[in-house]
């Protein structure tokens, strides 16, 4: 009886052992009756058992990778050449505005405007008044007065300023380029355009142009 209970000892404490075996990081090694805990298929973006991305790389994978450096996407805006510095907000006021040649369609513009009230009017408002849910007349959670994209100084901006904001941020405002695909970027930037009156302030052109001017909490610009 004591050597049964031996052997049985021996035996459960080597099937634990094997059980272990290949435990590594975020693999559990081998389970008993596997179930959605661990998922066995290859996860977008995800981490998977067969190791880290330059592990799948060295096996010849192509697995989310990046696209290559310098090419654009088809159908896609090209690529915007300035630093999310005060030098490159100066130097876009002299990048156009790819869509200043076309006419976007009434969907286009639905679409633009359903891209702006999804991402920017929450601090800009609905109006692009400035006065968005986190701002609501001062009642809101937010301490200071976003930026008032109908006023003299947002209109005398270049389109380019704008965009920069978008993809970088300024000053509050951080950088949306993660949210906004660089076309609807732009189209941002030309619905905003639809609802403002022609700039009339030349002393906000000439702000519009000097780094370091003073602004608003959330930034020039119409963020996203």
């Amino acid at each position: 009886m004591k050597k049964l209970l031996i052997v049985t000892s021996i035996l459960i404490a080597g099937t634990a052992m094997i059980g272990c075996g290949g435990a590594e990081g975020n693999d559990p090694g081998r389970i008993y009756v596997p179930d959605m805990a661990f998922s066995r298929a290859y996860e977008t973006y995800g981490y998977n058992n067969i190791g880290d991305y330059q592990h799948l790389k060295d096996k010849g994978i192509n697995y989310t990778a990046t696209p290559v450096a310098g090419t654009i996407a088809r159908g896609d805006v090209a690529a915007y050449p300035y630093p999310g510095t005060d030098t490159g907000y100066v130097q876009a006021k002299a990048y156009r505005n790819p869509l200043d040649t076309v006419s976007l369609s009434k969907d286009q513009m639905t679409e633009a405007e359903r891209i702006y009230l999804v991402n920017c009017a929450i601090c800009h408002g609905p109006k692009l008044d400035g006065n968005g849910p986190l701002w609501k007349d001062g009642n809101g959670p937010y301490p200071a007065a976003p930026r008032n994209l109908m006023d003299a100084y947002t209109k005398a901006l270049a389109d380019g300023q704008i965009y920069h904001v978008i993809m970088y941020g300024k000053g509050q405002m951080g950088s949306y380029a993660s949210q906004l695909k660089p076309m609807q970027r732009w189209m941002v930037v030309k619905y905003i355009r639809s609802k403002q009156g022609p700039a009339t302030d030349t002393a906000a052109a000439k702000a519009a142009a000097t780094p370091g001017t003073p602004s608003q909490a959330a930034s020039t610009t119409t963020s996203k």
